[in-house]
């Protein structure tokens, strides 16, 4: 009997809907896109139409073999990619590979919000076609991309060095953060002071107060002078309390999260980067084995912009609030939030996909990062329909001559949501207390007060924060730039670029960084600004929606950037700094230039004279403390392609070099030691010093310790997205726990 096929991207994903779908249907993975781009050619056809130039990516020829045998079997095919533009896109290739075998078939596309019993169901009884308007907006964006990357790349390799990269988007990125960068350098810091004081009426409890007011005024308090005088003054007074007022506040629950509000607050209370946090939501989702019920998906799709949440789960959330909590904390009637103007609001936001799937419940099957992550989508899920939390706040303002102190106190009357989850977090996780003092319950309007103590406060003005990963996205989102699904990969491709690094969580811009962003907004600012970036998106969601066309966008995107790019020349825009140094081959001047491993000095009279050296200060740096052992000259710390390496001073008159180890011996020979080695493709493996004599390699970092159960030599570290990271020893295949992350599951905001 013949079965109908289901194709989606992952594995994963493929065991969990099989559960549901019975005997009369075969799922199978694509492995994620099948098509793309090349890599060593433009692959744009930018004189008939924009067309893209699809080539196979390497290792999915087998894969679409597969499934093409499967669809000829099949007697209908469903696609099932992603619930989004690029699972479009993937769904729309893997259909036109299939052209042949389904001809004269049924071939539907199907979204799956949640994977599970009634999501799955949900979505095959409402089957469509594929979404062209979908697919040429995913194409445009994947062209404009490698247009500016293609186009604009080879500009910084002449005028820094070679394998450089822009980016339509991540430049910009890059850009926000040296401009954050120039702020804090140019930011000057001022001093000023602020003063507090502990009243106490007689018989009566003290309360916290902080100068207000001097002559109806805010204080000015410059210097430590001009405190001084005004504590003497402030001293001399009597106090009495001139006004008290009482005010109920209101705090309402946060929505539930969007990409990026999950990937900040996952990044502020868990310490997770955004891509871990986009990883684990994507296991989430695409099914996690729960004890006898099977493989079933935990959440929403993770890749959204909309806070909207479907009638059905918002009236079982209001249920399970009603059973845990009572009635007092459900709200009269379901919370709507408000969706950004610039939301795609294709789907749901980021929710649990059943209430009786609660964290404590599932615990034992996740992982502790996954765990960690359910439970704050869970809570926060709760929350966002949980009724307002209520404050009592109370005011008291104290006068003594031309001085006013201001006292504020509060405390809860009523929790509400935040019984749940307090969202009023910092951007280090920690819990803001709201708790400012206690104002005594005895106070009235012109009882007379006494200073405990009055004390002088001194502070510095602030420049503005670094970014944070967290920080960064929410700065891209509110500015329209990106997409939930690309804000992760803008991320992560600044730093792998070697652009910004991050120091205590923070993104600092390295010098290469600054470098590159300088050069790109000096000769393409009206290309990479973010009015322009956002408007791009805008344009591609026109696409999306039917307003417009692929071709009249790639047209109106196109004309003016190529006239922007042949106006520039990257010879005379050529980043060089010139200095007093002459050279001391042939006396031209030395100037300062970038190459692969940093600045350098070289001849201005390159390439008649190829006189090169590192910049003062550095070569001291890669000095090594002892001799060339073949011709006693100075050792230095180099790099080749391969990575770096010990090298002779003297080289090309003598040629002797050595690799940096790990620091043990290899565990093959016993002779060599271990050493990490790159292949031309920049992946990083190990092998042995002796080679070619000793052919130890290994994908693994090996680790000298030795293996509790067999005695081998040596474990092997290894990680995977369902367990983290662990050692496993490579000859009796034992796997041994190491530790994960510092973060502890157990405290993720109540």
């Amino acid at each position: 009997m013949s079965k109908s096929l289901i194709i989606v991207e992952s594995p994963s994903k493929a065991k969990t809907i099989n559960k549901y779908l019975g005997k009369k249907f075969r799922v199978e993975a694509s492995v994620g896109h099948i098509k793309n781009l090349p890599s060593k050619d433009l692959g744009v056809d930018t004189e008939n139409d924009f067309e893209p130039k699809y080539v196979t990516i390497r290792g999915k020829a087998s894969v679409i073999k597969d499934l093409q045998k499967s669809a000829a079997k099949a007697d209908a095919v469903y696609i099932a990619t992603d619930p989004d533009r690029e699972g479009e896109a993937i769904a729309w290739h893997i259909a036109r590979e299939l052209e042949k075998q389904i001809a004269g078939k049924p071939l539907y596309r199907v979204l799956f919000n949640e994977i599970t019993k009634s999501g799955i169901q949900e979505a095959m009884e409402q089957p469509r076609s594929i979404d062209d308007r979908l697919v040429r907006a995913q194409q445009a964006r994947r062209v404009m991309d490698r247009i500016v990357g293609y186009k604009v790349s080879p500009f910084l390799w002449k005028t820094i060095y070679k394998g450089l990269s822009a980016g339509r988007v991540q430049s910009v990125a890059l850009r926000l953060v040296c401009q954050r960068e120039k702020e804090i350098a140019d930011f000057n810091i001022e001093e000023y002071w602020t003063i507090t004081s502990e009243f106490q009426k007689p018989d009566d409890g003290t309360f916290h107060t902080k100068l207000a007011k001097i002559n109806g005024e805010n204080p000015v308090i410059p210097d430590e002078a001009t405190t001084s005088d005004l504590l003497e003054k402030l001293k001399s007074q009597q106090y009495a309390i001139s006004d008290i007022q009482s005010k109920e506040i209101s705090r309402s629950p946060s929505p539930p999260f969007i990409t990026s509000t999950l990937q900040a607050e996952a990044s502020n209370r868990l310490r997770f980067s955004t891509k871990r946090s986009m990883r684990i939501a994507q296991q989430l989702y695409e099914g996690i084995e729960v004890g006898d019920e099977g493989a079933m998906g935990l959440i929403t799709y993770m890749r959204t912009d909309s806070t909207r949440t479907s009638t059905e789960a918002m009236a079982n959330v209001r249920d399970y609030i009603q059973q845990q909590y009572g009635g007092d904390f459900v709200p009269d009637a379901p919370r709507s939030f408000k969706v950004k103007k610039s939301a795609q609001d294709a789907h749901e936001a980021i929710r649990p996909t059943s209430m009786e799937l609660t964290p404590q419940r599932v615990r034992q099957y996740l992982s502790p990062e996954q765990y960690a992550l359910y439970e704050l989508i869970w809570k926060r899920f709760v929350a966002s329909q949980m009724a307002t939390a209520k404050m009592l706040q109370k005011t008291v303002l104290v006068d003594g001559g031309p001085y006013q102190f201001k006292g504020v106190g509060s405390h809860y009357v009523f929790r509400g949501f935040l019984q749940v989850y307090d969202d009023f977090a910092g951007e280090n996780g920690q819990e803001v207390n709201e708790e400012e003092s206690i104002i005594p319950e005895g106070l009235e309007v012109g009882d007379a007060v006494v200073p405990q103590q009055i004390d002088p406060h001194q502070h510095f003005t602030k420049p503005p924060p670094r970014f944070s990963e967290s920080s960064l996205v929410r700065e891209l989102e509110a500015n329209g730039v990106g997409r939930p699904s690309t804000y992760a990969l803008i991320v992560s491709t600044i730093q792998d670029r070697g652009y910004v690094e991050q120091q205590n969580r923070r993104f600092h811009a390295t010098t290469l960084g600054m470098d590159v962003s300088k050069m790109l907004t000096t000769y393409f600012d009206s290309l990479f600004n973010v009015d322009f970036t956002s408007r791009m998106e805008q344009e591609l969601d026109t696409i999306a929606s039917g307003e417009s066309t692929y071709l009249k966008v790639m047209n109106d995107f196109y004309d003016p950037f190529m006239k922007l790019l042949n106006s520039v020349s990257p010879e005379e825009a050529r980043l060089q700094e010139e200095t007093e140094e002459k050279c001391e081959k042939c006396g031209s001047m030395m100037i300062i230039r970038w190459g692969r491993n940093g600045k350098f000095m070289a001849c201005s009279g390159y390439p008649e004279c190829k006189n090169a050296k590192p910049l003062p200060g550095e070569a001291e740096k890669m000095k090594i403390d002892e001799p060339c052992p073949d011709c006693g000259g100075e050792l230095t710390l180099k790099q080749s392609r391969y990575g770096k390496f010990i090298g002779c001073k003297s080289y090309p008159d003598c040629t002797f070099t050595r690799p940096i180890t790990l620091g043990f011996k290899c565990p093959k020979c016993n002779t060599g030691e271990v050493v990490s080695r790159l292949t031309k493709t920049k992946r990083t493996f190990y092998g042995c010093t002796e080679y070619p004599n000793c052919d130890f390699t290994s994908w693994d970092r090996p680790v000298p310790k030795a293996c509790p159960s067999c005695k081998n030599s040596y474990l092997l570290a290894k990680y995977t997205q369902k367990k983290g990271e662990f050692l496993k020893c490579p000859e009796c295949k034992e796997e041994f726990t190491k530790e994960l992350d510092p973060f502890d599951p157990n405290q993720v905001a109540a």
